[in-house]
């Protein structure tokens, strides 16, 4: 899944960029207070991206 797909998911589920690392993005879902880790490569591969929603207790897509 491309990294730009995963960032505009998380945005229609009301998640939203906590801080930006060295090599990671934190994202946070202010539903439930967990914030995960979402790495800077352009292609994310799909078993990470499900773990991402899940971890997030967002739909995947």
């Amino acid at each position: 899944m491309k990294r730009h797909e995963l960032l505009k998911h998380l945005r229609r589920n009301g998640c939203f960029l906590k801080r930006e690392g060295g090599s990671h993005s934190l994202w946070c879902n202010p539903k439930t207070g967990h914030t995960e880790a979402i790495p800077r490569h352009t292609e994310i591969p799909n078993k990470l991206a499900k773990k991402i929603f899940r971890m997030l207790s967002i739909p995947e897509k």
